[in-house]
């Protein structure tokens, strides 16, 4: 859920008044490395791979993970950790360099599978993720080794950009090095990508960069557009001296361009350039702003006050070359629309928005950090999750800056595991020994993965706070570890609990409608969620309709006997508010159709499962009951419904009182909710795959005719296994299975 902040002029000027700039790097505990960037109206993204596995004497990289951070005003960000790691997903050998865009609200990321072995795809609803192959056609590359086309005889097939353009037309450009064929003037390719974002269009296209100086061109290749003109730029490599960022501008995003300059310098050491030196980028417009994004070696070289952290092995000084991290910059524009060479500085860019509180922020959201360090938990298919490790026997802390306390905070909660006594949290104003407003004291647990929130009363923070600081204290390292945290109070979001979709909780006995989940909460961002769907788009509307529950993208469409909840996938979720009248047995009776035999759902009642229900049936187009016995608890409590099958429809669930109870239906157990479609009549069929991407689309009489056209399509061949067809105008289902 998107929220919305009110911040007046005043308190803009009020928390901007003395030095509200943030200091770069953007992390000080970890090494990051070759950074993307993109923005939709609420955030600046940023992903970066990591130099964190390579150990202090390296003469190389060791680079196997994506990393994310987001922020809202360009000063304090949300790291959230891994988001993709190459060492726990099958046919990937490491991650390098990444580009990333986002596009109404599905995020996508281009990487090469380590150092030339192809460009994959990948997409996400958040940009925590969860992120899933967005290739299509069965394969699992874009370009190069499995991929859909070749890498054109590019050196180095690694370094992807990728650039949605206004009308939503999406580009991917790789490419690096030189070889006899593509020398360093040509040796980057483009490629169009579908309206489904997915098959390229015709293989890659040469980049052409005219007027070319002596700095050729090496890695990096990144695409960018400002009022109307495009701009490819690319790092010169440091085969050349420092490296730089330079680029072109055109009229056509395939280009030609024409060399006009440089965007950013050497920046990896106060501009000195070492041996091995490189340098990568990323560019995107937010709320009136230009900024770039880059690597440096600022904290393997610990300059600015820096605490120098030890590689990966715990060893301290690291080789500066392979120990990169990641900064950002404004970048501003002449007149004539060429670029400024960017300064790059200490403070990084100024806040460009107070910071609100009474939110619910991962751990690691701050504007700088010290004696601190991290862990990500990478499991494929879900979303990241990423915690803070305080090291509390030195001076640990976080810093959040420009905060606006409104009227005034009254308390502050902090989710965290603790294995030892007396770990606390103590929240100061100034500094990290500032007016101390409050103390939480962390509750013992069991191990570092167990968390509680523990919540203490804080006083003095109201108005403008410039700085305040989280600091950290305990006799003992590693005996913390911090998910999450917000205060509650008077602020501009105060916390707002999830709520029933009718503003009335379902009652228990009683039938649930599955359209009508609850309405997410607020003031804890995305994690008061009220459903989890794996991708943004909801493919239960026909093309320009308009969705039933708008922005969610759960998979809902009408048919005769209402809407109904489709295209489930294993892992999705919804959760429903209910009102049970009695503690006791109750049975729960679904309506459901499916021609799978492996579709399954559970239900838990405030995360505790209730029931286990396997679906089956025969058709699509008929809607049978299948039904659990289960016990519940008396009061409101929070029904959750899980996906752990694939591939059913769901139309509601009915709650009858004792076990084995008569179905409140008067025992119809068989529903069809449509008539056949009439044969002298003729509808549009579309096709997805089993990832819920639409691969096709055709005009047929009836279900039976657009099966049959589909197997005898020569397209069906590449879609590998089983395919989906609907009928988009009365939303029939049918599962057709295609042999290549």
């Amino acid at each position: 859920m998107k929220l919305l902040k009110k911040v007046t002029m005043f308190g803009l000027l009020a928390g901007f008044g003395v030095s509200a700039l943030a200091d770069n790097p953007i992390s000080t505990y970890h090494y990051l490395a070759d950074p993307g960037a993109a923005a939709d109206d609420d955030y600046f993204y940023i992903i970066t791979d990591s130099d964190d596995p390579a150990p202090y004497n390296s003469d190389g990289y060791k680079i196997y993970a994506l990393y994310a951070f987001r922020s809202r005003d360009m000063q304090n960000w949300t790291d959230y950790g891994i988001i993709y790691d190459a060492r726990k997903v099958n046919g990937i050998n490491d991650i390098w360099a990444s580009g990333i865009a986002v596009h109404n609200g599905t995020f996508y990321i281009v990487f090469p599978d380590g150092g030339g072995g192809g460009i994959g795809y990948i997409k996400a609803p958040a940009i925590e993720g969860p992120w899933t192959n967005a290739v299509g056609q069965g394969k699992d590359k874009l370009v190069g080794g499995r991929g859909i086309i070749g890498c054109d005889g590019v050196s180095w097939c690694f370094d992807p950009g990728i650039f949605i353009d206004d009308d939503g037309t999406t580009y991917v450009t790789w490419g690096g090095g030189e070889s006899n064929s593509r020398p360093n003037t040509d040796n980057f390719d483009i490629v169009k990508l579908n309206d489904a974002k997915d098959a390229p269009v015709g293989n890659g296209s040469h980049v052409k960069v005219n007027n070319l100086p002596t700095r050729k061109m090496l890695e990096a290749s990144y695409i960018h557009k400002h009022k109307g003109t495009y701009y490819f730029s690319y790092s010169t490599g440091w085969q050349q001296g420092a490296p730089t960022i330079d680029y072109g501008t055109s009229n056509n995003v395939m280009g030609p361009y024409t060399w006009k300059g440089t965007i950013l310098g050497d920046p990896s050491m106060n501009g000195r350039s070492i041996n091995g030196n490189n340098n990568h980028h990323g560019i995107a417009e937010f709320k009136g702003h230009s900024y770039v994004v880059y690597h440096d070696r600022r904290i393997a070289k610990g300059h600015n006050g820096l605490e120098i952290i030890p590689a990966d092995d715990g060893k301290a000084k690291p080789n500066e070359g392979y120990h990169r991290s990641v900064s950002v910059d404004e970048m501003f524009y002449n007149a004539d629309g060429t670029i400024q060479t960017v300064k790059v500085t200490d403070e990084g860019p100024e806040q460009i928005e107070n910071f609100d509180p009474y939110d619910w922020y991962p751990a690691l959201t701050s504007s700088k950090q010290k004696g601190i360090r991290s862990r990500s938990n990478f499991v494929q298919g879900k979303a990241a999750d990423h915690v803070m490790l305080p090291l509390s026997s030195k001076e640990a802390w976080l810093r959040v800056s420009g905060v606006d306390f409104g009227a005034g905070a009254t308390g502050f909660t902090v989710e965290a595991a603790s294995t030892a006594d007396g770990n606390k949290v103590e929240i100061r104003s100034g500094s990290a020994t500032g007016t101390l407003a409050g103390t939480c004291t962390l509750t013992k647990t069991k191990d570092k993965s167990t968390y509680v929130e523990n919540k203490c009363e804080v006083e003095g923070l109201k108005g403008i706070v410039k700085q305040l600081f989280l600091v950290f204290k305990g006799s003992q390292d590693s005996t913390m570890a911090v998910k999450a945290w917000g205060f509650e109070g008077s602020g501009t979001t105060p916390p707002e609990p999830q709520k029933p979709f009718s503003g009335k909780a379902w009652e228990i006995p009683g039938k649930i409608e599955m359209e009508d989940f609850d309405i997410p909460g607020s003031g804890r961002g995305s994690e008061i969620k009220s459903y989890s769907e794996n991708d943004s788009e909801d493919h239960g509307i026909a093309e320009g309709d308009k969705s039933y529950r708008e922005g969610t993208g759960v998979d809902i469409y009408k048919k005769a006997t209402g809407y109904i909840v489709g295209y489930n996938q294993a892992g999705e979720w919804l959760e429903y508010t209910v009102n049970i009248k009695e503690a006791g047995d109750y049975t729960m009776f679904a309506s459901v159709a499916t021609d799978n035999s492996t579709a399954s759902f559970t239900l838990s009642i405030d995360d505790k499962s209730i029931a286990e229900v396997p679906v089956a049936g025969d058709s699509w187009d008929d809607f049978v009951k299948v039904k659990a016995n289960v016990t519940l608890p008396a009061g409101e409590h929070i029904l959750r419904f899980t996906v752990t099958g694939d591939w059913f429809d769901i139309d509601y669930m009915t709650f009858a009182a004792g076990k084995d109870a008569k179905d409140p239906d008067d025992g119809q157990v068989a529903i069809r909710p449509m008539g056949r479609m009439d044969a002298a009549s003729v509808a549009t069929f579309d096709v997805f795959d089993l990832t819920g991407k639409k691969v096709a689309s055709f005009t047929a009489r009836s279900m039976l005719e657009a099966k049959k056209l589909w197997r005898e399509n020569a397209q069906a061949k590449s879609v590998q296994g089983v395919s989906l067809i609907r009928n988009r105008s009365n939303g029939a289902l049918a599962r057709v299975r295609t042999v290549r």
